[in-house]
């Protein structure tokens, strides 16, 4: 989301669209930083990675304290792999910005995959500190203490991701996978429901409720959903090798 407040965000829905009007305005105007920092966005959520880079390139050298340019450019070095690039853009946003909720909640994202786990959950307190109502940040430090093995902490934060975006579909999956992991298999079979119920193109929901059925015993119930799950992504092997063990 661009921190100007002129980009519509009507026009961010057909990128396309975006795409064209940002670049008639840095026809007009090349030395405008907004419009390669928008022309960014736009072709990130295109999917056109490294030319939201050379975008959020441009913003930068037309004004280097433009800290959501460094986060947005993290974020997108974060997508190609690159975590020592990104994790160095999110130093630059907090340096430029240290209120900046969104850079501290990257960089925690960053360290986590780099398996800092520690630095992660400093980094995910931080931005909840600055933005408690940023649920993906409750959702990600879940995740980090998901992997230390503190599952009543992990699902109190899934809980808090939950009550602030009840939408939130991936939360709902793993919390499912927090309460399987505890045993409590009913509650985990209520989550991936209500992941299906918000989105029934969710191939891992299925693919995980399924194991829960399988584990109480429900193994009709737990090839459906591997059967939907592989009917939904033919390519998820953790389905077929899951549906096989039901067969032995």
């Amino acid at each position: 989301r661009s921190p100007y407040p002129g980009v519509d965000e009507q026009l961010l829905a057909d990128v396309d669209s975006a795409i064209e009007e940002y670049t008639r305005a840095i026809g007009i105007n090349s030395q405008d930083a907004e419009s390669y920092f928008n022309r960014g966005l736009a072709y990130y959520s295109k999917g056109d990675i490294d030319q939201a880079i050379a975008d959020y390139d441009q913003a930068i050298a037309l004004d280097p304290e433009l800290a959501p340019a460094y986060v947005n450019r993290g974020g997108a070095y974060h997508d190609k792999g690159d975590l020592d690039q990104a994790t160095a853009d999110y130093d630059q946003a907090i340096t430029l910005d240290p209120q900046f909720a969104l850079a501290y909640a990257g960089r925690g994202l960053a360290y986590h995959e780099r398996g800092d786990v520690e630095q992660a959950i400093a980094d995910y307190n931080q931005a909840i500190a600055l933005d408690p109502q940023y649920a993906p940040a409750y959702n990600n430090r879940g995740l980090v203490y998901v992997e230390k093995g503190d599952l009543d902490l992990a699902i109190a934060d899934f809980d808090q991701a939950i009550t602030l975006d009840p939408q939130f579909v991936l939360v709902y999956v793993n919390r499912g996978s927090a309460y399987h992991d505890k045993g409590e298999l009913d509650l985990a079979i209520a989550d991936y429901s209500q992941a299906i119920a918000l989105d029934a193109q969710n191939a891992s929901a299925y693919n995980d409720r399924g194991r829960v059925h399988s584990a109480k015993g429900e193994q009709d119930l737990a090839i459906a959903d591997y059967d939907q799950a592989i009917t939904l992504d033919s390519q998820l092997a953790p389905a077929y090798n899951n549906r096989g063990n039901v067969y032995l």
